[in-house]
């Protein structure tokens, strides 16, 4: 919920892995979904989308209410490890989700919401040198089958200029890498305090602790008062960021 003068909008970035779990936390909270004006999708994995399903039937499949994604939102994909079999994610059928209700909006370019209150980063630049990706992710191509698909390039993530204290930003996996994205919003706004990190950051498992250390040294160098780490962080992760950052 962000509040702009007079003016409050509600939005829902991402909707969860279970069908119903979205809708149920919002009763739990006295909201309601037809209080949603707009949502956002921050990429096409299935944990962050199943929750549309319950949504829709909440709304009752006339909502024709506007769904941002990325042009790739919609790609097939699986996990290969290697000396395992491949292991395909489900994905969206969008000719369900707009049979749905829902008004789907594709976009690769940064773009605001809502007057202006919300920005949504669209796909983001990769400048890290040790952000480079999710190495077993895999997408179908019609020409050329499964290619790999490190850098996961739907993943956006939700940006707000808070008055008096500075951006916030919100993330769903981070897959474009926690520092990038923060490295982003501070470039497309051209605001220099970052006051609140919420949401993935993407260091969970043998693939991604190898990069806890400098991730954490370039978060801490930004003086976050709030971060927020959550869903695929990891719980080594959570634990040097609380350590480098004990009072944020």
């Amino acid at each position: 919920t962000v509040t702009r003068g007079d003016d409050t909008h509600r939005i829902l970035f991402d909707a969860g892995i279970s069908p119903n779990g979205v809708v149920e936390n919002m009763r739990r909270l006295d909201m309601s979904p037809k209080d949603i004006e707009a949502m956002v999708i921050s990429h096409g994995h299935f944990d962050h989308t199943v929750g549309l399903d319950g949504l829709s039937v909440s709304l009752g499949g006339s909502a024709k209410m506007p769904v941002m994604i990325h042009p790739e939102f919609w790609s097939r994909r699986r996990i290969a490890i290697p000396g395992r079999s491949p292991s395909e994610l489900p994905s969206t059928s969008k000719s369900a989700l707009i049979g749905a209700g829902f008004e789907v909006i594709e976009e690769r370019q940064p773009s605001f919401l809502l007057d202006s209150s919300i920005l949504v980063t669209g796909e983001v630049d990769r400048t890290t040198e040790f952000e480079t990706g999710f190495p077993v992710h895999e997408a179908f191509h019609d020409e050329g089958g499964w290619q790999p698909d490190p850098l996961i390039l739907d993943d956006q993530a939700l940006v707000m200029n808070v008055r008096d204290k500075g951006l916030v930003v919100l993330t769903g996996c981070g897959h474009a890498g926690i520092v990038n994205i923060v490295r982003y919003a501070k470039k497309l706004t051209g605001v220099e305090n970052v006051y609140a990190v919420l949401g993935g950051y993407h260091l969970n498992g043998p693939i991604f602790e190898p990069i806890i250390q400098a991730t954490t040294q370039a978060l801490a160098a930004y003086e976050p008062q709030y971060i927020v780490p959550a869903h695929c962080t990891g719980f080594r992760a959570v634990h040097a960021l609380a350590a480098a950052m004990p009072d944020a």
